[in-house]
């Protein structure tokens, strides 16, 4: 093991002993020092959790939060330099959190937090609009492929998890009666993260073309399991939320 890795093992773990060369004016290796500077590491980690996950820390309170960030950060540590995607994990752990099992809707609210944060961080990518759609021939419609733009997150939930992020982002916040699940819908128009809850059918439909089925085989599936469905308007609805790229593909011409 080299002194960096040494250095790094100690300091992320309270058992293991100073790093060798880490000494006082006395020679001795400085214990207190060293405790101060692995707490300060364990400190920003709790921070950026708190600064991923806003909404989380609000419902628990910052004590609680705190406190379950902490036992996050003891045993999960970043994977490398950029903090962007610290907390990947930390929604599975909330889920496993004893103190947190009286909210139950938790885990997923800090799940479409996670996501918000990706979304946010995507790579920019060509927007299909409502005009090229148009422009589409009929005859080309069905065997269409469309690719879900980087930026595009879904999530669904059985408690009203959109609803109650969205809540929070009023000052004062003023939460209504809520109840049922929700299906969120991210996108990031002109540089903003949108949230839209979005009707089961919709999601089903932009999962089915996320996973790269084409209009037609995609509106069949959703058909079979909702038969009210509408897949003109849903598709209408979608590019007009900025979901899919300009760059599309069919399956007998492949661009």
């Amino acid at each position: 093991m080299t002194s960096q890795d040494q250095f790094t093992a100690a300091l992320i773990d309270p058992a293991q002993p100073v790093p060798a060369g880490l000494v006082s004016p006395r020679g001795t290796a400085d214990q207190k020092r060293f405790a101060v500077y692995r707490n300060n590491v364990h400190v920003s980690l709790v921070g950026a959790l708190a600064a991923r996950f806003p909404v989380t820390s609000q419902l628990v309170g910052e004590e609680f939060f705190t406190g379950m960030a902490r036992l996050y950060v003891g045993e999960t540590k970043p994977e490398g330099p950029v903090l962007l995607h610290y907390g990947d994990s930390f929604p599975d752990f909330v889920a496993r959190f004893p103190p947190a099992s009286g909210l139950p809707y938790l885990p997923d609210l800090a799940r479409l937090e996670a996501i918000w944060t990706e979304s946010y961080n995507a790579a920019d990518a060509g927007t299909l609009t409502s005009a090229q759609l148009s422009a589409i021939p009929a005859e080309r419609l069905e065997t269409l492929r469309l690719k879900l733009l980087p930026p595009t997150r879904l999530v669904r939930s059985r408690f009203p998890i959109g609803s109650l992020w969205s809540a929070h982002q009023t000052s004062p916040v003023k939460i209504p009666a809520l109840s049922g699940g929700e299906c969120v819908l991210l996108t990031r128009p002109e540089a903003q993260v949108r949230l839209t809850i979005i009707p089961p059918a919709a999601y089903a439909f932009i999962t089915e073309l996320g996973s790269g089925q084409d209009l037609a085989t995609a509106a069949g599936a959703v058909l079979a399991q909702f038969s009210d469905f509408d897949p003109g308007s849903a598709l209408v609805g979608l590019v007009n939320l900025g979901a899919f790229s300009a760059h599309l593909e069919d399956v007998t011409n492949v661009d």
